[in-house]
């Protein structure tokens, strides 16, 4: 199978598939054991908002990966099924988008348990839960994109043929079932479960991608990890 990688390149995209459902996990696991839905997770800031904040910071990192992720796996795609490959990622993307919006607005509310309190939060919420915003649109991308992708990536054994395909289309589909919105604790037996399909699926495409070719140069490695924290800092003067 002959795949052409321009943007982002091989190392972004076997990257994002490889860490991107590993930060999704590691962000639901930190949080496990409180209450899913908002009150509850606004309580659980309250009663530890370092934990909180960092389970947040994980679940988000790990959306943002995802997008080369998919980008990575429509490349394979496209090789056959062109159509499949454009739709599937565009979706995807789309509801990624939509999940990044969300996070946004946790981060928010999180601020307004520690300005107003834990109860004047939870009723602002509350008030506030069902306000129109743009990015209502994309939830039908949040839950369908993925299963477009699978589907594609079945039709053109874009993780091979046999079992090992099939299970891997069928763990890639999975993700749809992530919960949608703001304040989501997603560690419910149904949300661990898409998480798991998740990283069953784009883990080992990651390894393979980024073993399929040579190492990146030392210096190109040193100055992506200094600019992690030197951006950082930077957006803390932004």
């Amino acid at each position: 199978m002959t795949i052409t990688r321009m943007v982002p390149g091989r190392w972004v995209e076997g990257t994002g598939a490889v860490l991107g459902p590993l930060l999704l996990i590691a962000g639901a696991l930190t949080r496990i054991g409180e209450d899913d839905f908002f009150p509850g997770q606004l309580a659980a800031h309250a009663a530890d908002p370092g934990r909180m904040a960092v389970s947040y910071a994980l679940s988000t990192a790990g959306v943002v990966l995802l997008w080369p992720a998919a980008t990575a796996l429509a490349g394979r795609i496209a090789a056959t099924h062109p159509g499949w490959a454009r739709w599937g990622a565009t979706l995807v993307v789309l509801g990624l988008f939509g999940r990044v919006f969300h996070a946004g607005v946790s981060h928010l509310a999180f601020q307004m348990v520690d300005e107003l309190g834990l109860e004047a939060a939870q009723r602002a919420i509350a008030d506030t839960y069902g306000a129109f915003h743009v990015f209502k649109a994309v939830s039908v991308c949040i839950v369908a994109g993925w299963i477009v992708l699978a589907v594609g990536a079945h039709r053109s054994k874009a993780f091979g043929s046999g079992a090992y395909g099939v299970v891997s289309c069928v763990a890639l589909a999975l993700g749809h079932a992530l919960p949608l919105g703001v304040l989501k604790g997603a560690s419910d037996p149904i949300s661990l479960a898409a998480l798991a399909g998740l990283a069953v699926a784009l883990v080992p495409l990651g390894v393979g991608v980024l073993k399929d070719g040579p190492a990146p140069r030392w210096w190109a490695v040193a100055l992506t990890v200094a600019l992690v924290p030197g951006a950082y800092v930077l957006g803390m003067y932004g």
